[in-house]
């Protein structure tokens, strides 16, 4: 995805009041290594935006807000949640009960402590913006529970910032698939977008695809079987914004595999992570795309818990410059936990991709995706936890790190716990995360590094005590609860380049 670089304004007095839109801009990347000597400033303000969850009269949507104990951060602050219809909650009114969708059932509390809320049936896309000590890595969790039909299961999403580009490998347009691409316009102008549809051929003619109006504070879902005549497994779909901008997600849903929602990849990179796979998936599928002129040749490996490991079969990948290409990696994991970790066979080739995962057999599969993600860089934040089902995996691919785990208070209860753990290079840990003493509803995690190379990490989330094999994967990049501020003249120039 593209980020908006943040305008800083010259002079000591003007740096001093400078605040970040955490979810939309920061002046770096919020995993790439700031100046050592600008400041690193916990936000001010942020915005978060959640897709309409499920049109199911069937279908229980739960909310966890949480915002880390982020040091330095304001004593005061507010957030607020609001349907794309305008009706709202504000901080301060309350946690409200479960009730039939119309509006947001969720109230954001202060840092260290989360807060639940659910809705039955259909519910509304929700716009929230938090400012003050609320803002600083503030995250939201949408996990849907649908008990049967298309994409039953259980379908996962972390609320994200609006964007100007998006990129999703491993939508489908096949027989027994419906998906949709979600868009959600936060701000007071209608937003103008471009859909594009690539195939293993290359680019898929879509006219119904360009120059679609997303009115301002609204939301559109956009059934990809109806852009197009063809019918594929494998696709990457790009949202391209020409004015304004929106949040986007791709709901994944599949006749007799159920579905997830599918994130947003990270931006096209010579070297990619996917990290996360769960140890018992019958299935993997990768799928990836080179936006760029030039074919991408990338070595496939494992990262066990022993180190990196090829695939027998499917030592390599090549992708052609404008086409979708995937492989299927069938129980890659073998019990094991594991990441899939793309490095380029030669010359570094800017490449997207996803995983489809798989866990089940027969009539009893479910599906989850796995964008590539950025790494966890300074914090990453998980909301929605529960005592049980819970696999945080973390991987360290270059180099062993130092990471520290810190479990939440519970939303209903409970007492802070934190664990420190030690990641060998280039292999996977997967924990059984930390649990808050006298645990009482869901919690939070944080993820931070403290020491060694780069680490991702992905948490899942799984159904217990059912027949049905539900899950659903959510990467954890950075939470953007800091911003990197220049001190001096000096830092903003080094900072602009």
């Amino acid at each position: 995805m593209n980020r908006t670089t943040l305008s800083l304004f010259a002079g000591t007095a003007a740096l001093a009041a400078v605040t970040a839109f955490a979810a939309v801009a920061t002046p770096v990347p919020s995993d790439a290594a700031a100046p050592e000597t600008a400041a690193r400033l916990p936000v001010e303000r942020t915005s978060l935006l959640c897709p309409a969850p499920s049109d199911s009269d069937i279908a229980d949507t739960t909310y966890t807000s949480f915002t880390p104990v982020t040091k330095g951060a304001a004593r005061n602050g507010t957030a607020r949640l609001e349907a794309a219809d305008g009706e709202a909650t504000e901080s301060g009114k309350g946690e409200g009960g479960k009730r039939k969708a119309g509006r947001p059932v969720l109230t954001p509390k202060a840092p260290g402590t989360p807060v639940t809320g659910d809705t039955s049936g259909a519910a509304p896309a929700l716009v929230g913006t938090a400012d003050g000590g609320f803002a600083p890595g503030w995250t939201l969790q949408e996990t849907t529970e649908v008990a049967a039909g298309t994409g039953r299961g259980l379908q996962g999403v972390t609320c994200t910032g609006a964007d100007t580009e998006f990129w999703f490998p491993g939508a489908g347009t096949a027989a027994g698939r419906t998906d949709y691409v979600h868009l959600t316009n936060p701000d007071d102008s209608a937003a103008v977008v471009d859909i594009e549809l690539f195939g293993e051929e290359g680019a898929i003619k879509s006219p119904l695809g360009e120059n679609l109006t997303v009115k301002p504070h609204t939301s559109k879902a956009f059934l990809l079987s109806t852009l197009t005549d063809e019918r594929q497994a494998d696709l990457t779909v790009h949202v391209g914004v020409r004015s304004g901008r929106v949040g986007a997600a791709v709901q994944a849903l599949d006749d007799k595999a159920g579905g997830d929602w599918l994130a947003a990849a990270a931006d096209p990179a010579g070297s990619l992570v996917l990290p996360g796979i769960p140890k018992d998936a019958t299935d993997v599928r990768l799928i990836a795309f080179t936006p760029g002129d030039d074919d991408a040749d990338l070595k496939i490996r494992l990262a066990s818990p022993d180190g990196l490991i090829t695939p027998a079969g499917n030592e390599t990948l090549h992708v052609k410059s404008g086409m979708t290409g995937a492989v299927d990696l069938g129980d890659v994991t073998r019990g094991e936990a594991g990441s899939l970790v793309l490095t380029p066979t030669g010359r570094p080739v800017p490449v997207v991709a996803a995983l489809q995962v798989v866990r089940g057999k027969g009539d009893k599969k479910e599906t989850a995706f796995i964008p590539v993600t950025a790494a966890v860089g300074t914090r990453a934040t998980s909301a929605g936890n529960r005592a049980k089902g819970t696999t945080l995996a973390l991987t360290a691919p270059t180099a062993t790190a130092t990471v520290k785990v810190t479990a939440s208070a519970g939303s209903a209860g409970g007492t802070p716990v934190t664990r420190t753990y030690t990641v060998k290079s280039g292999t996977t840990q997967d924990i059984a995360a930390p649990v808050p003493a006298g645990l009482k509803g869901t919690y939070a995690l944080t993820v931070e590094p403290t020491s060694g190379g780069p680490v991702y990490a992905a948490r899942t989330l799984a159904a217990t005590g059912t027949a049905l094999p539900a899950f659903t994967v959510q990467t954890l990049p950075n939470d953007h609860g800091t911003v990197a501020v220049p001190r001096t003249k000096e830092d903003l120039a080094i900072l602009q380049k």
